[in-house]
C-alpha cells in the first residue's frame, strides 16, 4: 500500500512538472494550475489532495526524476502490479538497488522528510541509512535535524565522503562509530554548570533506545555503574555497551566539566583492565569513550600518545540541534587546533611534554563522584 501511494504521488507530480514544461513556464500558472487541480481532486476524491500536498508531490517529481523506470511507470499507469512485485522479489532476480530509485521499504512520509535535504549526496546516504536500519519516519527526521551525515561527513576525506554517499556508514573501525558532537537534546537537559554526573547517566538510561539511536549502528547495552575491584578498592564504570560489528567492548565515561589528563588516565586504567580480565576469546580490544562539554585535543594527544589514542576517545555532547554553522565553527576550530600541533612554538618544543599521568584513584566508591549513595 505505501508503495502505490508513493508510485502514484510520484505519478501526479510528474504531470504536474510536464503539464508546466508545455511551454507555460510562468511561475503564476504553476501556482494556478496546483490551486485549481487541488479543487478538481478535492471534489472527486475528498480530502487529502491540499494545494500544500500537490506542492510536495511536485517537488518530490523533481528530486527524484528517476524513481522509476520507463517498465515501472507503464504498469503503474495500467494498474498493474509486476512494478511493486519486481520490487518484492528474491535478492538476485533484480538489479541492485541504488539511491534515488524506488524502495518498498520508504513510505510517503519518508519521502516527504528526505525532501527537506538539498544535498544530492546527503540525501543519498539518509535513503540508505534509513532502509539499513528500518527507521522510522520520525527517525529520520531526528537524523536529519541532528546533521548526521555532517557530523560523521566533518573528519572524512574526498574520498570518505563518496563512500558515505554511496554506501552509508560502513563500520571497519573504531573511528568509524564515533560522533563528535554527540546531540542530547531529547533528554531536555539545560546546559548548565550546575549540572551533575549521575543526573546525566539517569536521564541517557531513561532515553537509551534514543541514546542507542544516536551512538549509532552495533551498540549494546551492557550494563550501568559496572563496579571492579582491584586489591580491594572498588571503581565504578559509568556504562558498559558491547559493540557487535567490532567485536569488542565499549566503556563510557560521563564528565560535566571540561576534559582534563586525569579523566584520560582513570579511562586507560578502566580499558586496561577489561583488556585483561574481562575479555574473552573472539573479543577484540577494549575501546574507551569520554562524553564530555568541553575538550582540547592537544591534551588528548599528549596524554594517550598515538598507541592509546587508537582505542581511547573523546566527544563532546550538547544538548541543542547544531546547525552547519555550528559545525563549520567546530571544524576550524580543531584545524587550529591541528595547526598548533603541527607547528609548536620554540617555547613548547624546549620543554618535553608531560607523559600520561599515573591513573588516579577517583570513583574509588560511589560517593567519589558527584555525591553518588
Amino acid at each position: 500500500m505505501n508503495t502505490t501511494q508513493v508510485m502514484a504521488n510520484w505519478l501526479i507530480g510528474r504531470e504536474m512538472v510536464e503539464e508546466e514544461q508545455r511551454g507555460k513556464r510562468r511561475a503564476d500558472y504553476g501556482r494556478q494550475l496546483v490551486v485549481q487541480l487541488s479543487a478538481q481532486l478535492t471534489a472527486a476524491y475528498g480530502k487529502g489532495w491540499s494545494a500544500q500536498s500537490l506542492f510536495y508531490m511536485k517537488q518530490f517529481y523533481l528530486a527524484y526524476p528517476s524513481l522509476m523506470e520507463k517498465d515501472d511507470f507503464l504498469h503503474a499507469v495500467r494498474g498493474e502490479t509486476s512494478a511493486i512485485a519486481k520490487l518484492h522479489a528474491p535478492r538476485g532476480e533484480t538489479a541492485p538497488w541504488t539511491p534515488g530509485a524506488l524502495h518498498p521499504n520508504l513510505a510517503w512520509t519518508h519521502y516527504r522528510t528526505l525532501l527537506r535535504v538539498d544535498r544530492a549526496e546527503a540525501r543519498a546516504f539518509y535513503e540508505i541509512e534509513a532502509i539499513r536500519h528500518a527507521w522510522s519516519a520520525r527517525e529520520l527526521e531526528r537524523q536529519i535535524n541532528t546533521l548526521l551525515f555532517d557530523r560523521l561527513a566533518k573528519s572524512r576525506d574526498k574520498q570518505g565522503l563518496m563512500r558515505l554517499a554511496t554506501e552509508g556508514q560502513e563500520v571497519s573501525q573504531p573511528i568509524d562509530v564515533l560522533k563528535d558532537p554527540m546531540v542530547l537534546e531529547f533528554l531536555s537537559l539545560p546546559e548548565s554548570p550546575r549540572l551533575v554526573e549521575s543526573k546525566l547517566e539517569q536521564a541517557l538510561i531513561n532515553n537509551l533506545q534514543t541514546f542507542l539511536l544516536e551512538l549509532g549502528k552495533g551498540f549494546a547495552f551492557v550494563s550501568r555503574q559496572e563496579r571492579i575491584t582491584v586489591d580491594g578498592d572498588h571503581f565504578y564504570i559509568d556504562l558498559v555497551f558491547y559493540h557487535t560489528v567490532l567485536k569488542c567492548y565499549v566503556l563510557i565515561d560521563l564528565k560535566v566539566g571540561k576534559l582534563t589528563h586525569g579523566d584520560l588516565g582513570q579511562l586507560q586504567f578502566y580499558v586496561n583492565y577489561f583488556d585483561q580480565e574481562r575479555r574473552t576469546e573472539g573479543d577484540n580490544p577494549t575501546l574507551g569513550l569520554i562524553l564530555c562539554p568541553d575538550k582540547n585535543d592537544a591534551v588528548v594527544k599528549y596524554t594517550l600518545g598515538e598507541q592509546q589514542a587508537r582505542n581511547i576517545f573523546a566527544s563532546r555532547y550538547q544538548f541543542h540541534v547544531p546547525t552547519e554553522e555550528d559545525l563549520q565553527q567546530e571544524l576550524r576550530r580543531e584545524l587550529r587546533q591541528l595547526s598548533a600541533m603541527a607547528q609548536p612554538t620554540v617555547q613548547a618544543t624546549a620543554r618535553k611534554p608531560r607523559t600520561t599521568a599515573a591513573p588516579s584513584k577517583a570513583k574509588a566508591s560511589k560517593t567519589s563522584k558527584d555525591g553518588k549513595a
